[in-house]
């Protein structure tokens, strides 16, 4: 097999945070490939077109940048996607087969989204969002914590029924917590009271 020695151009897209050049050790590519790494994102197709049309290679985030087979047609020096994640459905996986595009995904770990849901129940349950409003203007706590554990039950029901259950991995065998209980009727697919209300603290997060 020839190896090309001519340099590789690879686009990093939608790094919002900067950290594309830092959390992944590029060295071993250093000498071969062009790294453009992209903080912006463009929504318009033309534009992301015009943009990507150089590049060999281009490393996308999941539920970011899409690669349909509307623009996969547009970029001609396309022969690998690289995604974060197991999967990404906003790829058209057989416009890229058939323009012989390599497709190729890193690991993934639920941890983040398990962290972020529990942060957002809790925030709802204790009304952390109007509580700093409140402290923000002027003012100062306005709400008590008495109803804490059955808030946390009615997120948790409808999360649960939502996401999935990955989401109560942390405390599903914790008795204390009450959550096996909310797990089993989630996993008979049977919604309760608590679903509705559940919908209306989300929605006032």
């Amino acid at each position: 097999m020839t190896v090309s020695r001519h340099p590789i151009n690879v686009a990093v897209l939608d790094d919002y945070q900067g950290l594309a050049m830092s959390i992944v050790d590029w060295s071993k590519v250093s000498d071969r490939a062009n790294i453009a790494v992209f903080k912006d994102h463009l929504a318009d197709e033309n534009a992301v077109a015009e943009r990507l049309t150089p590049f060999d290679v281009v490393c996308i985030m999941r539920e970011r940048t899409p690669m349909p087979r509307s623009l996969l047609q547009r970029l001609p020096n396309l022969k690998l996607i690289a995604s974060t994640g197991p999967r990404n459905a906003s790829i058209d996986l057989a416009a890229a087969a058939e323009r012989g595009i390599s497709i190729a995904h890193t690991g993934y770990t639920s941890a983040p989204t398990i962290e972020l849901t529990w942060a957002l129940i809790l925030a709802s349950a204790r009304h952390i969002s109007s509580e700093a409003a409140s402290v923000r203007g002027g003012g100062w706590q306005h709400t008590l914590g008495d109803d804490f554990v059955e808030q946390v039950h009615q997120l948790l029901e409808f999360v649960v029924l939502g996401a999935g259950p990955f989401v109560a991995q942390p405390v599903e065998n914790a008795d204390d917590a009450g959550v096996g209980p909310i797990l089993r009727r989630c996993a008979h697919g049977t919604p309760s009271r608590s679903m509705r209300i559940a919908r209306k603290r989300i929605v006032e997060l």
